[in-house]
């Protein structure tokens, strides 16, 4: 029979018990599950909502800020009695809650820290008793019954597990297993129905591919309401990854969990590992001297560098100088074990990535979407099998065409998938499902909306780049088409940019909206002896509005006369994924853009732009 994903739990058990399985930081101190353990915890729980009244279809929501075991078990437990997880984004509003609880009929729902009670509550008073009862992972809530309750409860009901084990016996690969709710830039969220053989195939692609050994040590610190982290940490069960669950708080610093862990992988987005790019680099601006000299003559020495890079003769003494003076301490700060950090969610920046695997960091990116549960591309370990700029060859057993368009450029096109791992549709939207699931000569394609191109590698290879979302082309009024995302890419390339939107849909020419990066424009000031002030009066300065003049001449010069912007405003408040007035936030819980929320927001600075 082919795998479900509890299955990897119990051949983890079988094969390659670990005394340090799942771990997380309680009052302080760390804390691990043995895969005994765990066992024993997923199939009490399973008891437990038995006794609950769950039964296999049914739905539970979860959402949780921080990954725990505890919510690793739940998840098992629900994946062995054919219940489905519903996990949603612990950054959206009640508003959202309300409609995802609504829509997938959820029963239950089990909530972490902080204010989820309240926002699962507010929407549970709106639901009409659909949602019969909110438990808490956390014993914060007095008057809720929490994880433990629940174990009590399975422990209390021994006799069912043979009904636990029947009932796991006739769970199917091909039976949907959770709903995953997109993060969407505009509108509702879709609910997205995954079975176990979509993961499983991307599980058993990606194990692969990774150089990954029994006990390896894992930090897990992103959200498991995407996909992506989630279906990492059962392809850390199947090769059996000791897991350390974390937040983003923690992780850098001589006592940042990054040190204490020492993980030999972690999954990341581009986000986070521009941050700690950021933080290198300013560290070396703090530098002094012959210090700071050595500093950017080695951070200077890493843009020649490219997978299967091999420095020879006096080229290799002076990296080996650079990595033993400056690139070791680097990998330090990781923890000084990292076999290999894997980034998706969106494109990381090439000099991000060039830097980081010039240092002896090995950064992978891949490519997928919730649809495709997640995986389509990723760039592998070996040299020969990664390109920079690229997400990578596709995996094995997927394929893909490019749809060409009058829009795209020669050689461009949309990106249409074909995998083991497509989704069944759209939960309750056939409609929704039928624009996006097309059928070529008889064979189901996904849609993925997005832009891209061939690349040709190493050995002839193919790499699949992407260009652009089809969605979010600019077509000018004067008919010509606008990729945003590479001009985008280019700003936020720079140390003075933070966030950067490209407008110009139906207008005469493009413009920009930055968000510079305070510190970044900090550091500039003091070097240049301008007194900082406040931000949004500093943005106004001549010598600042100059500098950022400077900074498009150079990033236009790269692209085609009607691509270049025109214009540019600065903008002094940060883009959020949740707003603390309760107003739409301007990006997604996966931090992508919502353009139209901005569009909306900065309507009359956008206007200003066009004016004669």
């Amino acid at each position: 029979m082919e795998k479900r994903l509890f299955d990897y739990l119990y051949e983890q058990l079988e094969h390659n018990p670990l005394a340090r399985a799942f771990g997380h930081k309680r009052n302080g101190q760390w804390h691990y599950y043995s895969t005994a353990e765990m066992v024993q915890m997923v199939n009490e729980a399973s008891r437990g909502l038995l006794e609950l009244g769950l039964k296999p279809g049914d739905k539970v929501a979860t959402v949780v800020y921080q990954t725990s075991p505890a919510w690793v078990a739940l998840d098992f437990a629900l994946l062995q009695l054919g219940v489905l997880n519903v996990p949603m984004y612990p950054t959206i509003s009640a508003r959202e809650y309300e409609y995802i609880l609504r829509e997938s009929e959820s029963a239950y729902c089990f909530v972490g820290d902080g204010d989820l009670y309240d926002k699962v509550r507010a929407a549970q008073e709106r639901l009409c008793g659909s949602l019969k009862e909110i438990f808490s992972f956390a014993e914060t809530h007095p008057h809720l019954r929490t994880w433990n309750d629940l174990l009590r409860l399975g422990r209390q009901a021994a006799h069912r597990q043979e009904e636990v084990d029947r009932i796991k016996a006739n769970i199917r690969p091909d039976d949907v297993m959770t709903l995953v709710y997109t993060s969407g830039t505009t509108g509702y969220p879709k609910g997205v129905m995954l079975t176990h053989a979509n993961v499983v195939f991307n599980i058993e692609s990606i194990r692969r591919l990774l150089p990954f050994q029994a006990g390896d040590r894992v930090l897990s610190f992103l959200p498991v309401s995407h996909i992506f982290e989630r279906a990492a940490v059962y392809a850390y069960t199947a090769l059996g990854g000791s897991v350390t669950f974390t937040g983003t708080d923690n992780l850098g610093g001589e006592q940042g969990d990054l040190k204490t862990i020492r993980p030999h992988f972690f999954t990341t987005v581009p986000r986070l590992l521009e941050k700690v790019y950021e933080k290198i680099v300013d560290k070396g601006r703090e530098l002094k001297g012959l210090k700071r000299a050595l500093f950017f003559w080695s951070l200077r020495l890493t843009e020649e560098w490219y997978f299967g890079y091999r420095p020879k003769g006096l080229n290799a003494l002076r990296w080996k100088i650079a990595d033993t003076l400056v690139f070791s301490k680097w990998r330090q700060a990781l923890g000084g074990e990292v076999k290999a950090i894997i980034t998706g969610a969106s494109a990381c920046p090439v000099r991000v990535m060039r830097t980081f695997n010039a240092a002896g960091i090995p950064v992978r990116e891949g490519y997928g979407m919730t649809e495709a549960a997640p995986a389509i591309s990723i760039n592998r370990m070996e040299p020969q099998g990664a390109s920079l700029g690229t997400v990578g060859p596709l995996l094995e057993g997927v394929e893909v065409i490019l749809e060409p368009s009058e829009e795209f450029r020669p050689g461009e096109g949309e990106i249409l998938v074909k995998s083991p791992g497509v989704m069944v549709g759209y939960y309750k939207q056939p409609e929704k499902t039928a624009e996006v699931i097309r059928y070529i000569n008889g064979e189901r394609w996904l849609a993925t909306g997005d832009v891209g191109a061939w690349v040709e590698g190493p050995q002839g290879r193919k790499f699949l780049k992407i260009t652009d979302r089809r969605k979010e082309l600019i077509k000018t009024s004067q008919g010509k088409y606008v990729a945003p995302a590479p001009l985008e890419a280019a700003l936020k390339e720079h140390f003075l940019v933070e966030q950067a939107m490209v407008v110009g849909d139906d207008l005469r020419y493009v413009t920009a909206l930055i968000v510079p990066s305070v510190e970044g424009l900090r550091n500039w000031c003091e070097r240049h002896g301008i007194p900082w002030t406040e931000l949004s009066e500093m943005l106004h300065l001549p010598e600042v509005q100059r500098r950022y003049e400077m900074l498009l001449e150079r990033i236009n010069a790269q692209f085609a006369r009607h691509e270049q912007i025109k214009r540019f405003t600065l903008l002094p408040h940060l883009w959020e994924p949740i707003k603390a007035d309760g107003s739409e936030a301007e990006l997604t819980p996966t931090l992508k853009l919502k353009r139209r929320v901005i569009m909306e927001k900065y309507r009359r600075e956008i206007e200003a732009m066009y004016r004669q």
